[in-house]
């Protein structure tokens, strides 16, 4: 397990800072984030612009006084996301196995126990970043996670230091493949979020999700189908404050290879994420700015 995060000594104080708040009580710290709604929803307007915009777009057909309650209700979660990051750099194994339940991890279980990399595609809803962590003290078999590095120093330090202190292990984006190779035999699950927006010229592949053209990464249906890879789609699902349920569905079980430039199990993620987020709409991370890219026109 990763003991304490690297750090330059310029950010000790910082470091000390939210390992301190990060030891007082979840009660407690959900105070704090009771004060920070207030804050942001009320005082700040922190993106609300942009929450109320994709709202409306994603649900055209709900009247405005209905989407600006979503946008409060997501607004009233927030808070508490931010406050259950910051305890994971405290919390030990049996208070999080008290706060997920995994559903159905005999789902999970049967692909690993054939001796597989099983391949989870998740999405920023309810609270992801506890989800690694949980997966780590209660497999018997190794949890992983593919990450992007923060280009901030300190923060890319605290948060690896935050995913991988319970013994979760991180992969790299830019080392995905090759770790793939290496460890090709090794039965482990390996988490991926799948939700978020490639770069314009990364494209490869384009629905309509949320009434919308949006795009998605394929790289999660491209290891699955190079290495045989099961996929499974992880829904989490908000129980009540600091207590969630980690729900697996079978996308492929990596025996079938689709025809040349489409991508089933990507549009099949897309399809249960939609499905996901309908019944749930203030579970999801409304305040990025997920559809900024443009389909391009088929011209005939």
């Amino acid at each position: 397990m990763k003991k304490s995060p690297n750090i330059s000594a310029l950010y000790y104080p910082l470091w000390w800072l939210l390992k301190g708040l990060s030891l007082l009580p979840l009660p407690v710290l959900y105070l704090l984030a009771d004060f920070l709604f207030v804050l942001v929803y009320y005082v700040i307007g922190y993106r609300k612009k942009v929450v109320l915009q994709n709202l409306r777009n994603s649900f055209p057909e709900k009247p405005e006084q209905e989407i600006k309650g979503i946008a409060r209700a997501f607004y009233r979660q927030f808070p508490d996301l931010i406050v259950e990051i910051l305890k994971l750099a405290s919390m030990d194994a049996p208070e999080l196995r008290s706060r997920i339940v995994f559903s159905n991890q005999e789902v999970l279980d049967q692909f690993v126990q054939q001796g597989k990399t099983v391949i989870t595609m998740g999405s920023h809803s309810g609270n992801w970043e506890w989800v690694l962590p949980a997966g780590a003290v209660q497999y018997d078999f190794p949890a992983e996670g593919i990450y992007k590095r923060i280009k901030n120093q300190f923060f890319e330090e605290y948060m690896f230091y935050l995913r991988s202190r319970l013994g979760a292990r991180l992969i790299e984006m830019k080392d995905t493949m090759r770790d793939f190779v290496r460890n090709k035999k090794t039965p482990r699950v390996v988490a991926m979020l799948s939700d978020q927006t490639p770069p314009y010229g990364e494209i490869q592949f384009w629905t309509t999700f949320l009434h919308q053209d949006t795009p998605f990464f394929v790289g999660a249906e491209k290891l699955a189908h190079a290495f045989g890879c099961p996929v499974l789609f992880l829904d989490v699902d908000r129980i009540k404050r600091g207590h969630y349920r980690l729900t697996f569905e079978v996308l492929s079980d990596g025996s079938s290879k689709p025809e040349e430039g489409t991508f089933p199990v990507t549009e099949a993620f897309a399809r249960k994420l939609e499905a996901s987020i309908r019944r749930n709409p203030a579970n999801y991370l409304w305040t990025h700015k997920r559809w900024k890219h443009k389909r391009p026109q088929v011209v005939s």
